[in-house]
């Protein structure tokens, strides 16, 4: 088989288009294929799909493809251009490629796997190809992405804010928890942030919308209150969240107690402080048995790990109806314990309480999001943050945002 027939199958070149010859250049570890077209060809204009002759053609144009035998494979063409009555000259598409692409569609599918699977630095090193180009390979995928995106409704979206740069640098984070992918990141993590999302949404999908879970950022529910009907039935209180709010409060407790101790010799509590944060069952013998040790002694820090425990307790309630019960109890016992950081808690529970026993109608958390937060760190561990908020959504968008991002291959030009 000569090497002209060799390169247009593995081009997957059809009719009027073939290989007209191909070039070895072994000092500089390359190969170059040539492509031409037949005479007197059709083409098809890219906008109206009027079929034009031809006009004349473009300069030559160089796409990257796939290496072959760990040679780099460039491939050659002018590009003929048509000449419409409604559009103007346009140049044809090409069956190889997309438009204004410097790689073919079969190299940007191989790219966009290893940069799913790895890094760019490391993508582009095994590719051959500069961190710009790896980036820009990256960028477009995303851009096809969200053009082929469906507005298929979201039924349950949870929200959660993401620092994604030194100096207080946020992004609120919209995600699909049906189907575990980011639906959307907005700048800041202001009231406008869930404002812009909410004003875009169009009707139907803000009607199709049953749940969204969140946390306790005041600034997120003034905008739901501006701009979703009968959210006080679809917000959900995150119990993570709210976990971690009591969490803090009862660390609070721990160190200012430590402090008293230290000061009179007592070191009871040192090193202590995750034995206290940490569910009982997830601890080793030995550090179960210092947590019952600590448990018998008369500690202010006893007392907030079993406030702590018996909110925990909440997410066990079978109904709403018992759940609010278990809350009245607990609030009461909270509010009278003269441990503060916990009365405060219990009070800031207290203002969003309805949103908090929602969890009980729609049994949804945003553990989906907390895991898409944990992959994006991961990301942005990768790249030591993003000074460039959009060069951050890019990223999330490509590994977190389920996209279509591949480009179609061997397209038929008709």
């Amino acid at each position: 088989m000569q090497d002209t027939e060799f390169y247009r199958q593995v081009l997957g070149l059809v009719s009027p288009w073939s290989v007209l010859r191909v070039g070895l250049d072994l000092d500089r570890q390359r190969v170059d294929v040539f492509a031409v077209h037949q005479e007197g060809v059709s083409w098809i204009c890219p906008e109206c799909g009027r079929p034009l002759p031809v006009y004349d053609h473009s300069p030559e144009r160089v796409w990257r493809h796939l290496d072959t035998c760990q040679l780099k494979t460039f491939l050659h063409a002018r590009v003929p251009r048509v000449d419409c009555p409604d559009h103007g000259v346009k140049q044809v598409r090409v069956p190889w490629a997309e438009p204004h692409s410097q790689f073919t569609a079969l190299f940007e599918r191989l790219a966009i796997d290893l940069l799913l699977m790895s890094t760019i630095q490391g993508a582009r090193k095994v590719l051959r190809i500069s961190w710009a180009q790896a980036w820009l390979l990256e960028k477009k995928a995303v851009a096809r992405g969200l053009r082929l995106k469906s507005g298929r409704p979201v039924r349950a979206l949870g929200i959660d804010e993401k620092s994604i740069a030194r100096g207080h640098v946020y992004a609120t984070i919209f995600s699909d928890l049906d189907r575990g992918t980011v639906e959307h990141v907005e700048d800041d993590r202001k009231e406008e942030s869930l404002g812009r999302y909410l004003r875009r949404m169009r009707p139907r999908r803000r009607e199709a919308l049953e749940v969204i879970a969140l946390d306790m950022w005041e600034a997120y529910f003034i905008a739901i209150r501006k701009h979703l009907p009968g959210w006080e039935a679809k917000t959900v209180i995150d119990r993570y969240h709210l976990m971690v709010r009591i969490g803090r409060a009862l660390d609070l407790v721990r160190a200012k107690e430590h402090r008293e101790l230290k000061q009179a010799g007592d070191r009871s509590l040192k090193r202590s402080r995750y034995l206290w944060l940490h569910s009982r069952e997830n601890l080793r013998r030995e550090q179960a048995e210092r947590l019952e040790a600590l448990l018998h002694k008369p500690l202010r820090t006893a007392r907030a790990w079993a406030l702590k425990e018996s909110f925990r307790e909440l997410w066990n309630q079978s109904t709403r109806e018992a759940a609010a019960r278990h809350f009245r109890q607990w609030y009461y016992w909270a509010t009278h314990s003269r441990l503060w950081p916990i009365i405060q808690a219990a009070k800031s529970f207290r203002i969003y309480l309805s949103s908090i026993l929602n969890y009980f109608s729609h049994r949804m958390t945003n553990a989906v999001a907390e895991g898409l937060n944990s992959k994006i760190q991961g990301i942005l561990k990768s790249a030591y943050g993003y000074r460039n908020r959009e060069n951050f959504k890019i990223a999330v968008y490509f590994h977190c945002g389920g996209l279509s991002l591949y480009p179609v291959t061997h397209a038929k030009m008709g």
